[in-house]
């Protein structure tokens, strides 16, 4: 598969390491990653404080950037970030919408079709749960809210951590 990268802003500038390991998974399973570089933010911090306004011109950025996957120059969008993948489902429909902009709701909502937080991607589309991973130690795994019950990944995270080998998984009380 050919797939595009949406690194978030706060992976890109705080946490580079997420997309960076990201991008070498995807490419040591064999499929091509793509960095389209006029990404930026998605608009959710301005969307949820109430900022509509100011919001229009990342998500006019964010379509015009992730467009190509709608002429099949790539199969899929790829987020390492629940919080961003549900954002981009459902904020920039949604904002376009009510700043009076259906045809690029339209888009937006068709663009949001055809992105997949990094979970959703691996066990979903590419039918995976072990990925060849290897970490010898002990972890929990916390879902996050937003992974939940906005992008409404499910137990994928805890699917994928299950096949890891050495590790052991402690439930979170």
């Amino acid at each position: 598969m050919r797939i595009a990268l949406f690194a978030t802003c706060v992976g890109d500038l705080m946490f580079p390491q997420a997309p960076q390991a990201t991008v070498h998974l995807l490419e040591r399973l064999g499929h091509e990653v793509v960095f389209p570089e006029s990404q930026g933010c998605c608009g959710q911090m301005h969307i949820n404080t109430g900022y509509f306004p100011e919001a229009v011109p990342l998500i006019k950025n964010h379509v015009k950037t992730f467009e190509p996957v709608l002429d099949g120059e790539w199969d899929a969008i790829v987020v390492p970030s629940g919080s961003c993948t549900g954002s981009l489902r459902h904020q920039p429909e949604m904002v376009a919408k009510s700043e009076g902009m259906p045809g690029m709701a339209k888009r937006a909502s068709q663009i949001a079709e055809k992105t997949y937080d990094l979970s959703e991607l691996l066990v979903d589309v590419l039918g995976l749960t072990d990925v060849g991973a290897y970490f010898p130690h002990r972890v929990t795994y916390h879902p996050t809210c937003h992974s939940m019950r906005i992008a409404r990944v499910g137990d994928r995270p805890y699917q994928l951590l299950k096949a890891v080998e050495g590790i052991t998984l402690v439930d979170l009380p």
